[in-house]
């Protein structure tokens, strides 16, 4: 394990400064790592220089988020955010990639060729948020049941639900017997 060492968390933001230039909406330095934030349309880039720059190796995936603006007493530029952790072995230090993607048209490119691991979790925001992975190889429902209408994640999706919960099909476990016995 690499122990904290400032100036590996100084290159990391100066290459992805001088990388993404004016597409950087921002950044924010949090307790154990950066976040960077884009839109959604710039997000696959950035994912994939901090993955294959040789000098900060961020090859390891670690989970692929959403996040529902519609509420935050802040302004945020977009009503949805994907947000992507990875880490650095090389380095030792994580960086968060906030991708902000609009109501009206939630859309971004699939992560899925840089790394595998973000299938399920692309399908889960799909399902849950209705945010659109484009080139996802099976952007279909993972938790919910696939003629469900809607996505309970978002703030305007109703605390108490639509009364779909009564709708649901029932499984009934049934006891079986052993098979000396049948």
């Amino acid at each position: 394990m690499i122990l904290y060492q400032p100036e590996n968390h100084l290159a990391l933001i100066a290459k992805v400064e001088a990388f993404a230039g004016d597409k950087l909406l921002g950044r924010e330095e949090k307790s154990h790592y950066h976040q960077f934030r884009v839109r959604g349309a710039d997000a696959k880039d950035l994912v994939r220089f901090l993955r294959d720059e040789p000098s900060l190796g961020f090859t390891y995936f670690i989970d692929l988020t959403a996040v529902d603006y519609q509420t935050y007493p802040q302004p945020q530029p977009e009503r949805f955010a994907v947000v992507t952790t990875l880490l650095s072995p090389k380095l030792g230090i994580r960086a968060q990639v906030k991708a902000f993607v609009a109501e009206g048209d939630p859309r971004i490119p699939s992560l899925t060729d840089i790394f595998a691991g973000a299938n399920w979790t692309e399908r889960e925001v799909w399902d849950l948020y209705g945010i659109e992975f484009l080139g996802h190889p099976d952007l279909t429902r993972i938790l919910m049941p696939d003629d469900f209408d809607g996505h309970p994640l978002r703030k305007d999706y109703p605390l108490k639900g639509r009364g779909e919960r009564g709708n649901f099909p029932v499984f009934h476990a049934t006891t079986r017997k052993p098979a000396e016995e049948a």
